[in-house]
């Protein structure tokens, strides 16, 4: 690249015929990345995470407008207890004023629903670990062009609305994943409360976050 590529520019034809100058160089790199960046798509993984009724699946339809879990078998109480952790991927594609979004959710099924729930965690920090090994791979590798980003990039856990706050797993959980991917807490099924009770549950779950050293 020589030194006059900074000075160059182009010609373009505005709406009424006007012709404009349009500044091509250094100073536009971050526009020209943009402009690829939604030409191409974007990834977005999100992990949906706590136990089995509190609306993750409503939730995450109702903000993406479609149906992730169309043939999702519902276990019994005695099959939820029995289950162990299980990690789940739905895909779908979604665009929106020409932008195009792969989006790849999550889901944890299982994941709070044994009667002993010690470690449950651990197969959700492992395909998270998992993933971010993959990508490093694929990064060193030869061919970079087309990379599969399977990153996990936000985890949205669910905490039960009956309560006095954070329970031990939930604790446990945040601490497990805090530093390895952005988790936000949510409490399920909040209108399930009076205005009172929501705003106390959530005064104490923010305190406990602070009391625990919790990373938002």
């Amino acid at each position: 690249m020589t030194s006059n590529t900074r000075y160059k520019s182009r010609s373009l034809r505005s709406e009424d015929g006007r012709e404009e100058k349009e500044y091509v160089g250094f100073a536009t790199l971050p526009n020209q990345v943009h402009r690829k960046s939604v030409k191409k798509g974007f990834d977005f993984t999100l992990m949906v995470a706590g136990e089995s009724g509190l609306g993750k699946s409503t939730l995450v339809n109702s903000l993406f407008l479609t149906d992730l879990h169309k043939d999702r078998k519902l276990l019994n109480a005695e099959e939820r207890i029995s289950q162990t952790v299980e990690i789940t991927k739905h895909t779908v594609d979604i665009e929106e004023k020409g932008v195009k979004l792969k989006l790849t959710i999550v889901d944890t099924p299982g994941f709070g629903d044994a009667v002993n729930n010690t470690e449950c965690w651990r197969p959700i920090t492992d395909y998270i670990d998992q993933q971010f090994e993959q990508y490093f791979r694929d990064e060193s590798g030869l061919n970079r062009k087309n990379i599969q980003d399977n990153r996990v990039h936000c985890c949205l856990y669910f905490i039960p609305p009956f309560g006095h706050g954070l329970r031990p797993v939930d604790i446990e959980f945040m601490k497990a994943l805090q530093d390895k991917v952005n988790v936000v807490p949510l409490i399920s099924k909040a209108d399930c409360l009076t205005p009172n009770e929501m705003r106390k549950l959530k005064d104490r779950v923010c305190e406990e976050i602070v009391k625990f050293e919790i990373k938002m």
